[in-house]
């Protein structure tokens, strides 16, 4: 088994850059290789929404919303997924998680349902003011 353990949300103000991370870490057993990474988030009354998803190879997919001002990235070495948001708008503030799947990603995040994703982040909260 693994955990997740996510972190680098806080209150920040629209424009501006932040990195979230993940980290994934044994809890027991072995460090189960995760071949499709993600963020999702998610607010006050509303469904889980995916953001962004990669790759073992580094090929990325994100929602529409976010294309051209986030950036998904991995360290392989360092078991670590990160998300770099910039020019953030009021509407990014959100609890984001990130999910891990043993399995291949699917072709877009769209075809990606939280359902797939075995292992999941507790969740770093990020507010964007105007």
């Amino acid at each position: 088994q693994m955990k997740l353990v996510a972190s680098g949300g806080g209150s920040v103000q629209a424009g501006g850059s932040v990195r979230l991370s993940c980290t994934a870490s044994v809890v027991l057993g072995y460090l189960e290789n995760i071949h499709c990474w993600a963020w999702f988030r998610q607010t006050p009354g509303k469904e889980r929404e995916g953001v962004a998803a990669i790759d073992d190879g580094g090929t990325a997919t994100y929602t529409e919303s976010v294309k051209g001002r986030f950036t998904i990235s991995r360290d392989n070495a360092k078991n670590t997924l990160y998300l770099h948001m910039n020019s953030r708008k009021p509407e990014d503030t959100a609890m984001y998680y990130c999910a891990g799947d043993a399995y291949v990603c699917g072709p877009s995040i769209a075809s990606m349902p939280t359902t797939r994703f075995e292992y999941w982040g507790q969740g770093t909260q990020v507010n964007v003011s105007s």
